[in-house]
């Protein structure tokens, strides 16, 4: 028969390594529903992203590819890895600025059955040469 006191020790630690196992469990299941995948182009035309699942792409905006819907702020674009796969994205909303046709876009959103991604954010890549445009006219030290 085992001391009280041991008995309160093995307890405790019982207690302690199975409210662990849970929290952690907890924590990883709370962070695999929050992260966002991220798929290339060539990726999305395999297969290999899931359908109706919130998913991040990227690739670069195809030039002449941009279609403004007139009556409401529809855009539907192409976004290409320029190794010949590419997929339509269609968005809602107002673009980032730097968005324009050859640019790298990231489309956060859904990928249909019908092959089309349905953004709910765009976010446009710039260059690591940023340069604000108040200081453009300024002459840099040499």
């Amino acid at each position: 028969m085992m001391n009280p006191i041991r008995k309160q020790r093995v307890a405790t630690i019982v207690f302690l390594l199975v409210g662990g196992f849970v929290t952690t469990g907890l924590a990883l299941t709370a962070l695999q529903s929050n992260i966002d995948h991220f798929y290339l182009p060539h990726r999305i035309v395999d297969g290999e992203a899931p359908i109706d699942q919130r998913i991040r792409a990227g690739g670069l905006v195809m030039p002449g590819s941009i279609v403004r819907n007139e009556e409401d702020l529809r855009v539907r674009f192409t976004i290409t890895d320029l190794e010949g796969s590419t997929f339509d994205a269609e968005f809602e909303g107002l673009l980032p600025s730097l968005f324009e046709e050859g640019k790298g876009a990231i489309v956060i959103g859904q990928l249909k059955s019908d092959g089309v991604f349905y953004a709910q954010q765009v976010l446009a890549k710039h260059d690591e040469n940023y340069e604000a445009r108040e200081t453009a006219h300024m002459k840099q030290y040499e």
